[in-house]
């Protein structure tokens, strides 16, 4: 049974004992989490969406739905999800849970991990019956750099299939994915009109694949909504256990706040499993100030040297 923080632990695991009064903790624990609008697509969203994947891999069904009910609860509506196959378990399945009572209240991405679009299309069609509705607020192209480019892009491909979806009602965006090979996302921009990209944004994998200034710059112009993923550097799993964040637990803060810095960004997607996970990153989101330009120097020069060894840890360059 997951125990809930009390009000000490919770001020200390946040940094927020640093505000220096009661009166100005009580007002950031009830302050709201800021929004921004997801670019072309006009929508709201808070600053911090959640990804399903840890929970679903680490979380039953029912403690799973119970987080995502937290969140919402909390101001945070924007769901990341995808099937099981693609490395997020149950998620979907817990979300079902949510949607059944809560679907106009939440933002639903899921994600389709195919090449051909009829083989989507299929995809698709499944997840939106795990999920227990009739459409998705957006459907991403799933990891493009692992997909054929040829085959996406061709007339039988997945963008086309998702287009259909999109004017089908089965969706209200679509948009692609990514963690590593930057060139693909300039291609599919060049040639399709997206609404949302996602990519692996952190201060220390802008030195080794750099979606922020390769992919972004381009995406902004044409008023694509910028999301960013892997803020903490990604999940990482061992032989006895799996943690939420490769990213040294002193930097985590200065990552949030670095994802949300980068021009044009709407929002931060973090993996989260726990009540603790979630209300540390809810008073990241509620505390978020830019970085400085001070702040910017001092992380590039100790994100050049994680890059040194982290490597291209999320996949090929090019």
């Amino acid at each position: 049974m997951e125990r809930s923080l009390n009000r000490r632990e919770f001020l200390a695991a946040t940094g927020a004992l640093v505000l220096g009064s009661e009166d100005a903790l009580e007002a950031s624990e009830k302050a709201p989490i800021p929004q921004r609008t997801l670019g072309r697509t006009g929508v709201k969203v808070p600053i911090l969406g959640f990804g399903t994947a840890p929970a679903g891999i680490r979380r039953s069904l029912q403690i799973g739905a119970d987080l995502y009910h937290e969140a919402i609860d909390l101001g945070v509506n924007y769901f990341d999800t995808a099937p099981t196959h693609t490395g997020y378990g149950r998620a979907q399945a817990q979300l079902g849970q949510v949607i059944r009572s809560r679907r106009k209240d939440l933002f639903l991405a899921t994600k389709c991990h195919e090449a051909r679009g009829d083989a989507a299309l299929r995809m698709l069609e499944r997840n939106l019956k795990e999920l227990k509705t009739d459409h998705a607020d957006l459907v991403y192209v799933h990891s493009l750099g692992d997909l054929d480019l040829r085959t996406v892009a061709s007339k039988n491909g997945i963008l086309p299939a998702l287009i259909k979806a999109k004017r089908e009602g089965l969706t209200r965006f679509i948009g692609v994915t990514g963690h590593h090979r930057p060139h693909k996302f300039l291609r599919v921009l060049q040639d399709f009109d997206l609404d949302v990209i996602m990519c692996a944004v952190n201060f220390v994998d802008r030195h080794t694949y750099g979606f922020e200034q390769k992919v972004w710059p381009v995406a902004a112009k044409q008023q694509v909504g910028l999301v960013a993923m892997k803020v903490f550097g990604g999940m990482v799993y061992s032989d006895k256990s799996m943690s939420n964040s490769k990213m040294p637990r002193e930097h985590l803060d200065s990552a949030f706040r670095y994802a949300l810095s980068v021009p044009h960004v709407s929002l931060a997607v973090i993996g989260m499993a726990t009540r603790e996970e979630l209300h540390q990153n809810v008073a990241r989101a509620r505390r978020f100030q830019p970085l400085t330009d001070q702040e910017k120097q001092a992380l590039g020069t100790t994100g050049r040297r994680l890059a040194n060894r982290w490597g291209a840890h999320l996949g090929a360059v090019t």
